[in-house]
């Protein structure tokens, strides 16, 4: 009887222990690796990602128009500087962010010779309880792309700063996205070929930590 008791309490003092660490394991990190609530991404690790496949990144003229530019690639890269608990913010600095393959339709200009993002690095918070991910210039470094153009009297320089120094995402855990939707640029300089407005649109998928071996899957909690 008195076994059966010692075997009775023990068990019942082991499924305490496991409840009470459950919580604890479930919140984990802002951002995880391999699983949701899996490893925490630490801090000085660099995350990754391309334009999800079968989509292009557009830099249109108004947010329902199809007139701008298009481009089939593009990547970006950041090192995540701070991971606290799951449903804080989580920041980043934003170190690298490409186009390529890019066609443009503005009445005048016959291709695109090059887009290039200036002011890197920026900074950036996920917010692990809405999912948000807001990247931020600063006064000395505000968020800007460089876009030139080519026409048939030379090259065209446009240049575009972000409303407000802001860009904002949407992060997704069921294909580890990044979903920019009309994020707004206002013309800063450049001819009349350059539209006053830009609308930058682009999914990147999947989101991965390269620091790690085999740059396993990013969620965000």
């Amino acid at each position: 009887m008195r076994k059966k008791l010692f075997l009775t309490v023990a068990a019942t003092a082991a499924a305490l222990v496991a409840l009470a660490a459950t919580p604890a394991q479930a919140a984990g990190a802002v951002l995880t690796y391999g699983s949701l609530g899996g490893t925490a991404v630490p801090a000085g690790h660099v995350i990754q990602s391309n334009l999800k496949s079968g989509t292009n990144a557009t830099f249109y003229s108004s947010p329902t128009g199809t007139t701008g530019v298009t481009c089939t690639g593009s990547s970006f890269s950041g090192t995540v500087l701070t991971n606290p608990g799951a449903g804080g913010i989580a920041t980043e600095s934003v170190t690298a962010h490409s186009f390529s393959g890019c066609t443009t339709n503005v009445p005048g200009a016959t291709c695109v010779q090059s887009i290039v993002v200036n002011n890197l690095p920026y900074s950036a918070a996920v917010n692990g309880t809405t999912k948000v991910i807001t990247i931020t210039g600063s006064a000395a470094a505000p968020i800007q792309t460089t876009i030139k153009l080519c026409t048939l009297l030379g090259t065209v320089t446009c240049v575009y700063r972000a409303d407000l120094n802001t860009v904002t995402g949407a992060t997704d855990n069921g294909d580890n996205s990044i979903t920019f939707t009309n994020q707004k640029f206002n013309r800063f300089s450049g001819p009349g070929t350059c539209f006053a407005n830009g609308y930058f649109t682009a999914k990147y998928a999947p989101v991965r930590d390269t620091s790690v071996s085999g740059s396993p899957l990013v969620f965000v909690q």
